[in-house]
């Protein structure tokens, strides 16, 4: 394949990146990021613009996806790909080597800042799926915001700009333009942009600030959506309701109530809401945690239900999303068969040959980003929920992409009159959220 095989809107994307060069790509999943990023970072290349670019990218993405695709296109071909990731002695190995394109995953880009001393070898840098840079505590934003100004080329690769807030777009912004469009801080952001309620915990926007926020950004984010530009085979979402136990709805209802569980001699108690919630989604699925980490099982149902649906869906594949350890555990007992994704991503391609993995159990947190599983089936299951907008949505996404030729189905094991409910009506509402940004910024 080559440049002529590109889409119109692929060539669209590499001349924003080329034109702006301090920008953001919010592409749905399937439109091609990988490519048009990297056949712009060639050209810039060509045109001596840059020499050396950066890519930033989660562990799975960077040891299967960049090298790969880039070396799957005549434009990009000729780029040499550095992958460094591994032991310390691994990734210096790679960083010295001689090339035009260096990958890191995202945990160790600390240490690379680092190891350079102030001395910023990189004039381009991508951040693949850049919502991980979202929150402005983490140590990894704090050292990356400090030599984020200085390469010439910063683009920003995601599907969800805006997970879980509008607040969630300051720091990729900063990123990009250092504070011109947003803020130069956070708080300067938030206080003029939203109302904090009394003890300052949560910030409701002011009236209209959806509406700026998106007209201050527009000029550095090029947005499409998938449904404008591809003709994807539909996705459908499906319910499966799981009835426990009236006496395991009930103590689940009394550890809802009084924040102590008394159950089968294992006491267990919530010391906050958070771990409340924790502690419910965990009682939702079958199992438990103690405060020394053991597990414990409390019922089957969803597990019966997941055998239900494999054998209704016979000789078919499918993916499971978890949530905890002890769900793998219980998934891999009462499925033994069932493959589980390995940190190098190197089931992948045994999974896309189709039928050769019947179950293939993920945390959407490890699969979510850059993968492409499209190939080796339709069936998705959420074995257990997640509060978090972003690996839902590219959890989903594996599979609902350009390449896939079957309706997706998308099903979602749901406790009846537990937290699960309320997951769902959550991820919903973000949803809507998210949506109107992303329908706002479309170039």
């Amino acid at each position: 394949m080559n440049r002529t095989h590109l889409h119109p809107y692929q060539h669209k994307a590499i001349r924003f990146i080329c034109n702006r060069q301090r920008c953001m790509l919010a592409l749905d999943m399937g439109l091609g990021k990988t490519i048009s990023t990297g056949t712009a970072i060639s050209d810039l290349i060509s045109a001596c613009i840059i020499k050396r670019c950066l890519i930033v990218a989660p562990l799975r993405v960077c040891n299967t996806v960049w090298r790969q695709e880039l070396g799957k296109w005549g434009q990009t071909q000729h780029l040499k790909v550095s992958v460094a990731t591994g032991s310390a002695q691994a990734r210096r190995k790679a960083l010295n080597a001689k090339a035009d394109v260096y990958v890191i995953n995202r945990e160790n880009l600390v240490w690379l800042i680092d190891q350079c001393k102030g001395r910023w070898p990189y004039d381009a840098v991508v951040i693949d799926e850049s919502s991980s840079f979202k929150s402005v505590g983490t140590k990894r934003f704090r050292k990356f915001k400090k030599i984020s100004q200085l390469p010439k080329v910063m683009v920003l690769l995601t599907g969800t700009p805006s997970p879980n807030s509008l607040l969630d777009l300051w720091s990729q912004c900063y990123i990009m333009d250092g504070g011109a469009a947003l803020s130069r801080t956070m708080t300067g952001f938030k206080q003029r942009f939203f109302t904090p309620d009394y003890w300052g915990h949560t910030w409701t926007p002011k009236p209209g600030t959806p509406e700026k926020v998106h007209e201050r950004i527009k000029p550095l984010v090029l947005s499409m959506s998938a449904d404008d530009y591809l003709d994807v085979p539909d996705r459908i979402d499906l319910v499966e309701r799981v009835e426990l136990p009236k006496k395991i709805l009930d103590e689940y209802k009394k550890f809802e109530k009084e924040l102590f569980l008394d159950f089968k001699d294992v006491e267990i108690e919530a010391m906050s809401a958070a771990v409340l919630a924790n502690k419910l989604l965990q009682f939702s699925n079958g199992a438990i945690y103690d405060e020394e980490r053991k597990w414990h099982q409390i019922h089957d149902k969803k597990l019966e239900t997941l055998k239900e649906i494999v054998e209704e869906n016979a000789g078919e594949s499918i993916l499971v999303a978890y949530n905890y350890k002890h769900d793998l555990a219980r998934l891999k007992a009462w499925f033994p068969d069932a493959v589980e994704m390995d940190k190098t991503g190197s089931v992948i391609e045994q999974w896309n040959r189709g039928g050769e993995i019947q179950m293939l159990l993920t945390h959407p947190a490890s699969c979510g980003h850059g993968l492409n599983l499209q190939r080796g089936g339709s069936l998705i299951v959420w074995f257990g929920l997640t509060w978090n907008l972003e690996y839902y949505q590219q959890m989903n996404a594996r599979l609902h992409r350009q390449g896939q030729n079957k309706p997706v189905r998308v099903v979602h094991l749901v406790a009846g009159g537990t937290i699960d409910e309320r997951v769902m009506a959550v991820l919903k509402h973000k949803d809507a959220v998210q949506a109107d940004l992303l329908a706002a910024l479309k170039g």
